[in-house]
């Protein structure tokens, strides 16, 4: 990469990061699919927690090679973070089982809001008139294609506020914390993955207990179960790397934005090997105009001025930058 330009050679890591998010996160939600509607094990929140061990085991390797260098995370930072983390995934799991799918997906769209709506408070940002209206469009491609039978309820309702704001401020600490004690991507896993695994292998087996009705000590497992649950840890370290890596390059704001990308790519994918049972010119279209809505997204993002800014945030160390340029690189 050293005869590109110093913007050229952004432009190829900011593509790696977001192919690498995309490939792993798209994995993932294929091969769980195939874990809990084929195999049965249906203990998101333990599998969740058995992600976070594998990552751990990563973020050790990776330091006995001498990858990663040591770092410092304040205990208060590292407890709220593990608090928002944890709540974004339980309450997403309540939130799936309280509410009909449609309303669970307009509570997914909910999320790119929330997140604007603290970058502008903490973070002084502007967003330009393209920006917003293609942050719209996206929106409305997606509601198109992902969202139909729609009904409310209480506890539902509740469930789905704590998951759309524990998810705004999880993504958005990931980039402040990143920022505000220049941690890499592996220093942040380093701290944050260890607490997270501990925590939600404990409440996890109970929190699984409440929404299945099921022990996971009780499972029956087999030796393809065993394969595919194996499959999902290793995929789990790709995706958990990958959304620090996005988040601490761009924000949490792009990062919901252009990852829509992968619930068009989740859906197609669906449709070609599950069967096409749903598809229609709806979902087309949908599928359609969000993409459409995320090209407009990425060029009204690169253009000068209109690109989101940031006032707040102190400037990352020189260090750091380059740290995760020769990471990118390697």
């Amino acid at each position: 990469m050293s005869s590109l330009s110093k913007s050229d050679k952004k432009r190829v890591l900011d593509f790696a990061a977001w192919g690498f998010n995309i490939s792993t996160s798209v994995g993932i939600i294929m091969i769980n699919k195939a874990l809990m509607a084929t195999h049965g094990f249906s203990f998101a929140t333990t599998l969740t927690g058995l992600h976070f061990v594998t990552t751990t085991l990563m973020t050790i390797v990776f330091r006995w090679l001498g990858l990663s260098q040591p770092s410092h995370l304040p205990l208060p930072d590292l407890i709220k973070f593990v608090i928002f983390s944890n709540l974004l995934i339980v309450g997403m799991n309540v939130s799936l089982m309280w509410n009909s799918v449609g309303f669970y997906q307009i509570a997914k769209l909910c999320m790119i809001p929330a997140s604007c709506l603290l970058e502008v408070v903490f973070d002084h940002v502007h967003y330009s008139r393209d920006t917003k209206l293609s942050i719209m469009v996206v929106l409305i491609g997606v509601a198109v294609c992902t969202v139909t039978d729609v009904s409310v309820n209480a506890k539902g309702l509740a469930a789905a506020v704590i998951a759309v704001w524990s998810t705004a401020l999880q993504q958005y600490y990931v980039h402040f914390l990143q920022w505000k004690y220049s941690l890499n991507s592996f220093n942040l896993l380093g701290h944050t993955a260890p607490a997270q695994a501990g925590s939600l292998l404990v409440v996890g087996p109970f929190v699984d207990f409440l929404l299945t009705g099921k022990r996971v000590d009780h499972f029956g497992f087999t030796s393809l179960a065993m394969l595919f649950l194996a499959l999902s840890c290793f995929i789990a370290i790709g995706v958990n790397l990958s959304q620090f890596i996005c988040i601490g390059r761009f924000s949490a704001v792009s990062f919901q934005v252009l990852g829509h990308m992968k619930t068009v790519l989740v859906l197609s994918l669906g449709f070609l090997f599950f069967g096409k049972e749903g598809l229609n010119f709806q979902v087309v279209f949908g599928m359609i105009l969000a993409v459409a809505g995320m090209i407009w997204y990425g060029n009204a993002s690169a253009k000068p001025g209109n690109k989101e800014r940031r006032s707040v945030l102190p400037v990352r160390s020189e260090k750091l930058a380059l740290d995760e340029e020769d990471g990118g690189e390697k």
